[in-house]
């Protein structure tokens, strides 16, 4: 995460904010970021590949 990305999170939060809450938004962006990075990796299922590993978890 680069300090511009934390420092915009913070001038979106409330005046006042718990530092779970500011937490919680901070690990929602990180995995955010860590998603789109596997996706430019190419490190992802195709919708069909997700239906099929979902079915065999649900049996």
């Amino acid at each position: 995460m680069k300090k511009s990305q934390l420092l915009e999170t913070i001038q979106d939060m409330p005046e006042e904010f718990s530092i779970d809450e500011l937490m919680e938004k901070l690990l929602i962006l990180q995995k955010i970021e860590e998603g789109q990075q596997q996706i430019r990796d190419g490190n992802f299922f195709s919708e069909e590949e997700a239906k099929l590993k979902l079915e065999k978890w649900l049996k």
